[in-house]
């Protein structure tokens, strides 16, 4: 690609200097041949007036054929290409040098006759050439007599047809040359100078070709602007490689983020594995070993027996229904395949139902359960099933991490355009370290104290799953052994 655009511009580079190269030679042409005109003209000024001094070819408004002839002679002698015209006062052509029949014009005009005369014109002056109907040449011209009443005047052509001959001949000659050596000269000059902005252009893309090399070698795994290969660059000042170079490198810094999300997306599918594996082995064993027992045991157990193995087979087949219900509810919310159909509702209400739903539950555990809501709370918007399973598994968290005689309270507050929700324990707490991972998939905390048989690790990540489709975000605040607190808002319903 980078050839075709550089040999694109080289031939476009060479294209321009044969055009400069054209327009010089034309240039030159010309104004050589006005510099020759002009040198001509000025040398011959006073020819026709020094002509008229020694013979005069017109007396009293009649031609004198034998003065007219010796000055066709004499100018015929010293420069064969200069033509001579006798003219009335009004320009018509009385007499010529010219062969018969060669004449063109019956008149000459006078204006470029009078501009040469007073001087008032700059140089070259040009005027009629008898011999062309189109045509305009240097001349030399006075008035005859030099001195009172005019009769005519004598005209005389200094570049007549043989110069013509001679001098388009001498130009094909120069031109030729001329062609030939601005051809060669253009030609070098514009090799020179593709081949120096080649160098110059393609030394920064060079570097980038480099750089993308290297960055091809490290596997797509390091960005540029972290190896120092190039810094990054203002988009806005620079040129198309500046861009280029800018949009790579974010491209790099682009691939670097997703090859570590995927690395750390990685890493999470093998711990699930993992958790799940270990989840759903521990309660299928223990399922498998009492149901088996009592296949095995059946007549030899009392009913007593047979009941607490029955519960005991009930209690792990729950928890692993539980756990493969949770595995599909987060599978979907990542999936984006849950909607959020958002509602007003009373959240105090919502509030008062989760709380007395788990009654039964903190009292078995010795626990405390309560609400704490504030008068007059405004509706809010949002999807109350979903808002529910958020409630449930905070609540599950709580009564699973908080000893007996301990104290769970579900608070709402009025927080600007907001219901803050705050779920608040007096439970083990959690240590700083693990704050950043309690949101993770399948993460528990690392006490032994706590209740192993209650949640496998994917409540507070549904809850977190759950709040973001709702815009909303949670936070937690811990203090070992002084208790857990988790607070996120939910916007409140206008009409």
């Amino acid at each position: 690609m980078l050839t075709t655009l550089y040999g694109k511009l080289a031939a476009v580079l060479l294209g321009l200097l044969c055009l400069i190269g054209g327009l010089y030679i034309c240039l030159t042409l010309m104004t050589t041949r006005l510099y020759d005109q002009e040198v001509t003209q000025k040398l011959n000024r006073a020819l026709a007036q020094n002509l008229v001094a020694e013979n005069m070819p017109l007396r009293g408004g009649h031609i004198d054929r034998q003065a007219l002839e010796d000055i066709f002679h004499l100018l015929m002698v010293i420069n064969p290409s200069i033509e001579v015209y006798l003219l009335d006062p009004q320009g018509t052509i009385l007499a010529y040098s010219a062969p018969p029949g060669r004449v063109q014009r019956q008149q000459v005009a006078l204006e470029p006759v009078h501009r040469f005369l007073h001087g008032g014109s700059p140089w070259p002056i040009l005027g009629d050439d008898p011999r062309s109907l189109t045509q305009q040449k240097v001349f030399s011209v006075a008035p005859i007599p030099p001195q009172g009443a005019l009769e005519g005047y004598l005209y005389i052509v200094l570049t007549g047809e043989e110069y013509d001959s001679v001098t388009q001949m001498l130009q094909g000659s120069y031109m030729l040359r001329l062609s030939l050596w601005a051809a060669g000269a253009g030609l070098v000059f514009a090799v020179g100078v593709g081949l120096l902005l080649f160098h110059l252009l393609t030394r920064r893309l060079r570097k980038l070709a480099a750089t993308m090399d290297a960055f091809q070698q490290s596997d797509v795994a390091d960005p540029v602007s972290q190896r120092g290969a190039a810094q990054p660059l203002e988009v806005q000042r620079g040129d198309d490689i500046d861009r280029l170079g800018a949009t790579f490198q974010a491209m790099t810094r682009r691939i670097h983020q997703q090859v570590q999300t995927l690395q750390h997306t990685d890493r999470l599918r093998r711990e699930l594995v993992a958790h799940v594996s270990h989840d759903l082995r521990t309660p299928l064993a223990a399922l498998h070993g009492y149901l088996e027992t009592l296949c095995l045991k059946d007549t030899q157990l009392s009913p007593q027996d047979r009941q607490h193995y029955l519960n005991i087979a009930v209690r792990h087949s729950t928890r692993l229904g539980t756990l493969v219900a949770e595995l599909f509810e987060l599978a979907k919310l990542e999936a984006h395949e849950t909607q959020v159909h958002a509602e007003a509702f009373s959240l105090a209400e919502l509030v008062q139902d989760v709380v007395q739903k788990f009654q039964l539950m903190a009292h078995k555990k010795q626990q405390r359960l309560q609400a704490q809501l504030a008068d007059d709370l405004p509706f809010v918007w949002a999807d109350i099933g979903l808002i529910e399973r958020v409630l449930d598994n905070l609540l599950q968290n709580a009564l699973q991490y908080t000893a007996p005689g301990g104290t769970i309270t579900v608070a709402l507050t009025l927080q600007g355009p907001s219901i803050a929700v705050q779920v608040t324990d007096t439970g083990y707490g959690i240590p700083p370290e693990e704050l950043p991972y309690i949101f993770d998939r399948f993460y528990r905390a690392a006490q032994g104290h706590q209740d192993t048989a209650g949640g496998v690790g994917l409540g507070l990540a549904i809850a977190k799953r759950i709040l973001e489709l709702h815009g909303s975000t949670i936070a937690v605040d811990s203090t070992v052994h002084g208790g857990t607190t988790f607070t996120f808002p939910l916007p409140i319903a206008h009409p």
